[in-house]
């Protein structure tokens, strides 16, 4: 399994359990995010075609953050902050 191919998978799986602690199904998460319901259930098992902007919808709606990492983060935060 390629290193993409995990990270949407484990995304997946974690936007799918939020989902579900919240007590919502796929259309009631689709509605809240403006995005179709088979995008949510592509989203949750992984698909690849899924666009970045569609991605952050659903997170936002389960209030789940992204944060990037990498050994030059603190440099970078100093030289354009």
């Amino acid at each position: 399994m390629a290193i993409n191919d995990n990270l949407l998978e484990n995304l997946g799986s974690i936007i799918r359990y939020h989902r579900k602690k919240c007590g919502i199904n796929y259309l009631e998460l689709a509605k809240l995010a403006q995005v179709g319901k088979t995008t949510v259930f592509d989203i949750e098992h992984s698909k690849k075609t899924i666009r970045f902007n569609t991605m952050l919808k659903i997170l936002d709606v389960l209030n789940i953050t992204i944060e990037l990492k990498s050994p030059l983060m603190s440099s970078y935060k100093n030289e354009n902050s």
